[in-house]
């Protein structure tokens, strides 16, 4: 199976998003508001919208910027955030996820925005739209501002499978560099393998596997190898694309989110402390609201499901329009590039080095180079 053909348009040449307007925490006034931003800022977007038609059609009348702009799929169940993966792959059929990822099966849309479940947009991501082959485990890729020109470094896996052995490692590494090239527009994308430590002999036998076999193939995939990175390069400048294990990477923005909670939190009080600090808040209202806008979660928000035939954008549950907003310009943005197509080619054409090499170093094939 290859990847879904990217850029699937309507009669008017727009770029079909596919969108789950069910499951996120601020219902679907907020997803509709969102596709309305994305449609004012980009004419050549389009939507086909999945959840109670009945729901969905007042809330795009109010929006003239939709008019003739969105299709409708009415679907009658919702997957919550608390339905196990398990249970909506086997009984998820009527639900709104469900059918947005069906549209991109079938070539209706390019690409997928949902805020639901993540597990189970994971769990029917894979069993609607498949893995690429030679992909073991998806993963799923956000941004992270940081101290580059580019603004972001790519970070994965974020948590869509805790365990990761070097092969796995090795494929995000080439995943997260094809992204990077693609969404970030960065010819020769710099990776890193985050560890304990930068040190070559530190961390678990998968992590030291990993960096061989990642540096053995940098070459071949147009990307450099920086080696082990540590936790502080995650918004650091020492790469643009940060790999890891679920499990580590999921930990890591959590951390992060809270973190960036706190300072903002810290900043209102200090702010309020005298009259004197709030004089000082005011002449510095045009820079703390540049600062504000630059590491504003929701202006980046949405993680890309690496590894399927197709793309899958999560959107964050509690996203408000902004957010939505953001991960539907990011599907459109990876749809446009030939993305998934590009995705699948690298991963493909590594699988055959990988092949190739193994049955070069094969005793039999040596066998015979000796005859």
């Amino acid at each position: 199976m290859t990847a879904q053909p990217d850029q699937t348009g309507d009669s008017n040449g727009r770029i079909i998003i596919s969108v789950d307007a069910m499951g996120g925490d601020a219902g679907p006034s907020a997803v509709v508001a969102g596709i309305a931003k994305s449609a004012e800022k980009n004419p050549d977007i389009g939507f086909i919208l999945h959840g109670p038609e009945d729901t969905l059609k007042p809330l795009v009348a109010r929006r003239r910027i939709l008019e003739g702009r969105v299709a409708f799929r009415d679907c009658s169940d919702v997957v919550t955030m608390d339905d196990k993966p398990s249970q909506v792959v086997r009984h998820g059929k009527k639900t709104s996820m469900w059918s947005t990822l069906e549209s991109v099966k079938k070539g209706e849309a390019s690409g997928a925005v949902s805020c639901g479940n993540t597990g189970a947009l994971m769990a029917l991501s894979m069993m609607r739209l498949r893995k690429l082959p030679g992909v073991n485990r998806p993963a799923i890729a956000i941004l992270w501002p940081s101290l580059n020109p580019q603004a972001f470094n790519v970070m994965l896996d974020v948590g869509a499978d805790v365990r990761a052995d070097a092969k796995d490692l090795l494929q995000y590494a080439l995943m997260g560099a094809s992204y990077a090239r693609n969404g970030l527009e960065l010819a020769r994308p710099r990776v890193g393998l985050l560890n304990v430590g930068t040190e070559e002999h530190k961390g678990r036998t998968e992590l030291k596997e990993a960096h061989t076999l990642i540096a053995e193939f940098a070459d071949t995939a147009n990307f450099e190898f920086v080696g082990f990175v540590e936790g502080s390069d995650i918004p650091g400048d020492a790469a643009d694309v940060i790999v890891t294990d679920g499990f580590t990477g999921n930990v890591a923005i959590k951390t992060g989110e809270g973190t960036a909670s706190l300072v903002g939190e810290l900043l209102k009080q200090a702010f309020k402390y005298s009259w004197l600090s709030q004089l000082a808040s005011v002449l510095a209202i045009t820079s703390l609201q540049r600062l504000k806008k630059r590491i504003d979660p929701r202006r980046v928000n949405g993680g890309v499901f690496l590894g399927l035939n197709g793309t899958v954008i999560k959107s964050h549950g509690g996203a408000d329009a902004t957010g939505v907003s953001a991960a539907v310009k990011l599907a459109f943005t990876l749809a446009q590039s030939g993305f998934s197509e590009k995705l699948a080619a690298r991963v493909a054409s590594i699988e055959e080095l990988k092949q190739d090499a193994a049955t070069v170093a094969s005793p039999e094939s040596q066998k015979q180079e000796g005859r």
